[in-house]
């Protein structure tokens, strides 16, 4: 029997400084491993407890690194134990084996995408014609796979939101805001579908997941067993599935919870 790890990462495993939510007092407060470098100033966090129950995880079952990141952002990260074999960015949109973007996959969600999806180029033309100047930070293509938008949260209009929902679900797009990012995505991009293709490549007879962000709701839903912190889009809104549990805690000491709920469930596997 062979069981899949896949988790995301931002905020689920890994954290920046603002998101570790460190509330012990200073004297107390857990030895960190910066496991992310970002124009030479360090980005992203692990307790150095996380960071032991990653590298028993990743030795000791196939852990899949699943992330909304670019390839160039996934690869400033370096996590501990062993490098995965598996990894999945750009929400699906690649495929990585031994570190490499597999071309077969490649094609197969350009088939998806080009079948099922308006192009890219219309969704991101309207996100820059009707964003507001006043609130919009910055605006991005990923991958040459979907778009995001850095905004100013506090001046974004209540509705903006729902009405680019609205208008996206159409032309057979998502959108998803986390924190200060608001995300178009293909409804056919999933974490879950690159997931299943792990799955059919390994013949893994059991998935496990975690995520807290919306993006990630279909991985969750698709695993056999899943977690979510008490933080992200997921706690706020309430989602909820019989098989996910939903964990009280938030920021690193979510992260900690997660990695011994996998390696529980890896442990009852082997039971």
């Amino acid at each position: 029997m062979r069981t899949i790890v896949a988790s995301d990462l931002d905020r689920t495993l890994i954290y920046s400084a603002a998101a570790l939510d460190l509330t012990t007092p200073d004297a107390q407060a857990p030895r960190l491993l910066c496991v992310e470098v970002y124009e030479q100033r360090p980005l992203s966090y692990l307790t150095e407890t996380a960071a032991g129950l990653l590298a028993e995880l990743a030795a000791s079952t196939t852990f899949v690194p699943t992330t909304t990141r670019t390839r160039e952002q996934y690869g400033r990260i370096h996590l501990p134990g062993p490098a995965p074999e598996f990894a999945i960015c750009a929400n699906g949109g690649h495929l990585l084996v031994n570190g490499e973007s597999d071309p077969d996959w490649q094609r197969t969600v350009a088939g998806r995408l080009a079948a099922q999806c308006a192009p890219l180029a219309e969704i991101r033309a309207h996100l820059v014609r009707t964003a507001d100047p006043a609130w919009l930070l910055k605006e991005r293509t990923a991958e040459d796979l979907f778009a995001y938008l850095v905004v100013e949260r506090a001046l974004l209009p209540d509705t903006w939101v729902k009405d680019l929902t609205d208008w996206a679900a159409g032309r057979g797009w998502t959108v998803s805001l986390q924190g200060r990012k608001i995300y178009a995505v293909p409804k056919p991009l999933t974490k879950s579908a690159a997931v299943a293709e792990v799955v059919r490549r390994t013949g893994a007879t059991e998935v496990l997941a975690a995520g807290d962000s919306l993006l990630d709701a279909d991985l969750l839903l698709a695993a056999d067993r899943g977690w979510r912190p008490g933080h992200g889009e997921l706690a706020d809104t309430g989602w909820q599935a019989p098989h996910v549990t939903a964990l009280p805690a938030r920021g690193a000491a979510a992260g900690e919870q997660i990695l011994r709920a996998f390696l529980r469930g890896t442990a009852d596997r082997d039971t």
